[in-house]
């Protein structure tokens, strides 16, 4: 379509070509309480990689992706809560820093990727971005980060609780024994099951 009156010139393809990409603190802002853009931002000034956006994914909340040759990538689902892509980001990114070092040496979540994700969690670690009681719940767990901070029932309740886009999630904890549920197109039962200690008798030597 031809606008009338407007004259298209080289000039002008030139400019809508070399418009500058948006950049990792325009994409994060919409994602991150505000208190964590600086921070965030300069992650990635340190050691740049690929960021991209992601659509919700069952499997997974982030990922961090590096091929011989090629950059680094990150990836964090757009579905998360402020605090939950806050977690995610600063967990992907504390894969970027040990594959800088150890290369594809290391353990996915071994010691070194742990020391490393305490060590760029502490400066955000503050009640002013997480407000207790998620703080003192999120600063056990990262004595011991798992792989997923979804393995911790008790955190991930905590970050979603009030908000808009977890508001209809169940948690199985407040389902009632007896009660039958749906999940990924199977039916479970909830029943509880007792538990038993095993001891066994040594006698002495």
């Amino acid at each position: 379509m031809v606008l009338k009156g407007f004259r298209t010139s080289k000039a002008f393809f030139l400019f809508f070509a070399f418009q500058a990409p948006v950049t990792i603190r325009e994409q994060l802002q919409p994602y991150l309480p505000t208190a964590t853009l600086d921070y965030c931002t300069q992650l990635w000034q340190q050691n740049p990689f690929q960021f991209h956006l992601s659509k919700k994914r069952v499997s997974k909340s982030g990922d961090f992706t590096c091929r011989h040759g090629h950059t680094p990538r990150i990836t964090v689902n757009r579905d998360l809560t402020p605090l939950e892509f806050l977690i995610t980001y600063v967990h992907e990114v504390a894969h970027l820093h040990v594959h800088n070092v150890y290369g594809f040496k290391a353990e996915a979540h071994g010691e070194e990727w742990k020391q490393k994700f305490r060590e760029l969690m502490a400066p955000l670690l503050f009640e002013t971005i997480f407000p207790e009681p998620i703080l003192g719940c999120l600063q056990q767990h990262m004595q011991n980060p798992k792989a997923s901070t979804y393995s911790d029932a008790e955190l991930t309740r905590l970050l979603h609780q009030g908000h808009p886009r977890t508001a209809k999630l169940v948690y199985l904890a407040d389902l009632p024994e007896g009660s039958v549920f749906d999940l990924n197109g199977r039916w479970f039962k909830k029943r509880q099951i007792e538990a038993y200690t095993h001891i066994m008798y040594r006698s002495k030597i």
